[in-house]
């Protein structure tokens, strides 16, 4: 049996799941080293703490995003049960929404007819399931696989703030572990808009630079409030 091949939005929704996993893994253990070593906590201590903290967001994320796309799936095998039915004894609602949708926007009704009547000969079920529930029935993301990309990608991004506030002597631990994690941030902040297709990759990067720098202090605080 000929297996099909992942679409190609499948692939790119898989990718970005695969750099906001990685970017989740960058600020919460970044978040958490960071508040422990404000604190006065030893380097084994924030070690074992971020450990910790990876490991736990690890799991979160994959049960997460298998469920989330579980759950996704599930509901579109049943908009595709729901218009199998209407094609078959409600046809002509369901040309007559179709035909709507592009006089909606201007398309003149004989035209729009013409169109209609022309995409529904070839595959009814492909364009009905894309004009009225908005997706392709060729892209099947895997809830396994990306169950699978959340569990390599979060841990992969906790490395960085792990290695940086543990590697970097004591009076540079938290300024060097802040840059890194900045200029990581910058980069799967760009990638994530370029993905998603945002039409302001920089407004998108600042963004998500800001929301990892704000995490971090918000947990400095924290930490040093428990320090004193």
């Amino acid at each position: 049996m000929k297996k099909k091949k992942m679409s190609l939005a499948s692939k790119i929704n898989l990718i970005r799941a695969i750099v906001m996993g990685a970017n989740d893994g960058i600020v919460s253990i970044a978040g958490i080293v960071i508040g422990v070593a404000s604190a006065g906590s030893s380097a084994q201590a924030i070690l074992i703490s971020g450990i910790a903290g990876a490991l736990a967001g690890t799991i979160s994320m994959a049960v997460g995003e298998y469920v989330s796309v579980s759950t996704q799936r599930d509901a579109e095998k049943q908009a595709i049960i729901d218009e199998k039915d209407a094609l078959k004894n409600h046809y002509q609602r369901e040309f007559n929404f179709i035909k709507n949708e592009y006089t909606s926007v201007g398309v003149s009704d004989e035209l729009a007819t013409k169109a209609t009547q022309e995409m529904l000969n070839g595959n009814q079920l492909y364009v009905a399931v894309r004009e009225r529930y908005g997706f392709d029935l060729n892209d099947k993301t895997s809830a396994v696989g990306a169950a699978i990309a959340s569990m390599i990608s979060f841990p992969t991004g906790a490395l960085l703030p792990l290695l940086a506030v543990t590697l970097l002597p004591a009076p540079l631990r938290i300024i060097g572990t802040v840059i890194a994690v900045a200029v990581a941030l910058v980069i799967t902040g760009y990638v994530a808009s370029v993905l998603g297709k945002e039409e302001n990759h920089l407004k998108s990067t600042v963004r998500n630079v800001i929301v990892g720098l704000l995490t971090m202090l918000v947990t400095y605080v924290v930490g040093l409030l428990f320090d004193h």
